[in-house]
């Protein structure tokens, strides 16, 4: 009876969480290599004022071969009730996709949300990326690597949510691909390749500051790459620290399901310390 209720209470709170938000659903963004439409989902306070929002785009993970936007509904909403326009992204998966045209739709993603912020009340100047797992790669992917052609300071910050791949070269010179997780189609045998996919390789006196989280139960892989991330953005961000929350891999996004999350209020503190 008492975790019936537990239940219960919580998805009261989450229901009368989500009251407050507007949702606009299946917007169409881009086109991948066979002509389908690429969708993007919009969450919006729905009370309006007389300023624009700072927007986040958020990227899913997934391995790369798994995962929709719909499953982060929860979490757009939530964002939204802080006064940020959360902008989540679908892309195409491996094998239908390789890395480097999942960030092509992703960087697509950021260059639609910078040209269409204002009719949704968002503001133009002040756009975040973040992304989970493979979703924090491919987010970092499209803004620091020129490849994908986003201009200097479209985005104002990235914030990375246990994020796998930024330094995929290292991991799978030692874990070379095979076909488990579809990783021979979505990296290829090419080292080449797993380079200019590895954010860690375009790290420089422009990137944009980072806030980085990293559970403390993920999975080890993940751990060494921030690690090495972290350490080559010192030279350019000296104050950077990782974020360690005591969570597993999947928890670390779960977290943003429920609106009292406080990495909400962190988020926000993060995007105004940058406009100050």
């Amino acid at each position: 009876m008492k975790f019936s209720f537990c239940i219960f209470f919580i998805m009261v709170l989450i229901v009368s969480s989500c009251k407050s938000t507007a949702v606009y659903k299946d917007i169409p963004f881009t086109q991948n290599t066979a002509g389908t439409d690429i969708k993007l989902n919009i969450f919006t306070p729905k009370k309006v004022g007389e300023n624009n929002y700072p927007v986040i785009i958020f990227v899913h993970g997934g391995n790369w071969n798994t995962g929709n936007k719909k499953t982060y509904t929860l979490m757009g909403k939530n964002f939204a009730r802080k006064n940020i326009i959360a902008v989540i992204p679908d892309y195409t998966l491996s094998p239908n996709a390789d890395v480097d045209q999942m960030t092509k739709e992703i960087a697509a993603a950021i260059q639609f949300t910078k040209e269409n912020a204002q009719k949704y009340n968002g503001d133009s100047r002040k756009i975040f990326v973040s992304g989970h797992s493979a979703g924090g790669q491919l987010a970092a992917s499209a803004v620091m690597n020129p490849k994908y052609q986003i201009p200097e300071n479209t985005v104002s910050g990235i914030i990375l949510i246990d994020a796998a791949g930024i330094d995929m070269k290292n991991y799978l010179e030692k874990n070379p691909p095979t076909s488990e997780s579809n990783y021979d189609v979505t990296w290829s045998t090419d080292p080449q390749k797993w380079k200019e996919a590895s954010p860690i390789y375009f790290i420089n006196e422009k990137t944009p500051p980072f806030l980085m989280y990293v559970g403390e139960k993920t999975y080890p892989s993940i751990k060494v790459a921030n690690e090495n991330f972290l350490k080559a953005l010192h030279p350019f961000q000296p104050n950077l620290k990782s974020v360690f929350i005591n969570k597993k891999h999947i928890p670390m996004v779960i977290q943003y399901f429920f609106p009292w999350s406080k990495r909400f209020d962190e988020t926000l503190e993060f995007i105004n310390k940058l406009e100050n």
